[in-house]
């Protein structure tokens, strides 16, 4: 049970009841005008304008159309604007890494330099003259065969610190190719999320400017009109006796992140929202399977290409349903044939059908 800022109860298992009652009953009749027709006025009736802005010509259901494009456009934008942000996040944490190890390399190239030119100063203090020439200048037996050990060590400790020298060398070339190289790709991701971000902002904008241009009724209209379209589409999911073949058990870790779904509702819908006051439909689902302590992806589309992918009909609350072909939405699963989602700007974290729209598949975050 979840209260509310007003102190209302909201019973999720009576929420899920109610989808799925209505997702069988008959549709009700609406008094929208059909698409291309003119669209109905706030005083009732047909025609031009509605006083205060409003569709007037237009249909609520073109409208309605029109604007579900425009926020399933920029959520599918918002994706790739997520995937761009955690690519600008990996690779300036790899630069990060590139440029502490460079400090390190850098740092034992000096030492080297140092020992080296320590070595040649010696070599200058003895005339020049090679350690194997001296070595055979000695008349001293003893002092010969000791000469002679100390002169390989000498050569192996030279060779060593050339071949040091030679690979620090290398170390710092392809550091600074690797370091290239993540700049580059640094600057193209940066470069997509801010394409991204315009194309969102673009998109959200046209949606906000079309339902403000309508007035108060006719926006609960069409919000009314969003619901009637989801409860058919869940209807017909219905219809074909998928609810028989669906499982209520979840797994513990499943179970925790339905909790944490459910203790959301109610909450809005901000774009790129990850909570713990507002969420878009990914965020809500990452928070999630975090709470339930397993890591998954921030976007939708990546939830969908890696984690593990299940039927439909073998579903489990916890599961996360993908939607549409671009994979642009994703809801949790909770069982009775309804789910948990953050639908778009200016709704809220709700229950709905779980066949309320096109679902793409299904994936299993606590698959084994």
């Amino acid at each position: 049970m979840r209260r509310d800022g007003r102190g209302r109860g909201v019973s999720v298992a009576a929420a899920t009841a109610l989808v799925c009652a209505l997702g069988l009953s008959a549709m009700p009749e609406t008094a929208y005008a059909a698409p291309g027709e003119p669209g109905p006025t706030p005083g009732g009736g047909t025609g031009g304008g509605t006083g205060g802005g409003g569709t007037g010509d237009r249909s609520l259901e073109a409208v309605r159309k029109e604007v579900e494009g425009l926020y399933r456009k920029a959520e599918s934008a918002t994706d790739a604007y997520n995937l761009a942000r955690e690519k600008q996040a990996r690779q300036e944490k790899s630069i990060l890494r590139i440029a502490r190890a460079v400090v390190k390399a850098q740092k034992e190239m000096a030492g080297l330099r140092k020992r080296a030119g320590a070595m040649a100063r010696a070599q200058y203090r003895g005339g020049g003259m090679p350690a194997e020439a001296r070595l055979f200048l000695n008349g001293d037996p003893g002092d010969f065969l000791d000469g002679v050990t100390l002169a390989r060590k000498g050569e192996k400790a030279t060779h060593g610190l050339i071949s040091r020298l030679a690979g620090t060398q290398v170390a710092l070339d392809r550091y600074a190719e690797s370091a290239s190289q993540e700049w580059e790709r640094l600057d193209r991701s940066r470069a997509k999320k801010a394409a991204a971000k315009k194309e969102i902002l673009r998109k959200l904008g046209r949606a906000q400017r079309l339902e403000s241009r309508l007035a108060k009724d006719e926006r609960e209209r069409l919000r009314r009109l969003e619901e009637d379209k989801a409860r058919g589409a869940q209807a017909k999911w219905l219809d074909t006796g998928i609810l028989r073949e669906l499982g209520d058990g979840a797994t513990a870790r499943g179970g925790r992140a339905v909790g944490f779904a459910k203790d959301q509702l109610g909450k809005d819908y901000v774009w790129g929202a990850v909570g713990p006051n507002t969420y878009d439909c990914s965020g809500l689902t990452q928070r999630a399977w975090a709470a339930a302590g397993r890591a998954i992806p921030r976007t939708s589309q990546e939830q969908w290409r890696l984690l593990p992918k299940v039927s439909v009909k073998d579903m489990r609350p916890g599961d996360l349903i993908i939607y549409f072909r671009d994979a642009s939405h994703v809801g949790m699963y909770v069982g009775s044939g309804a789910m948990i989602h953050a639908p778009r700007p200016g709704r809220q974290v709700t229950v709905a059908g779980a066949g309320s729209m096109p679902i793409l598949g299904v994936v299993r975050p606590d698959a084994r």
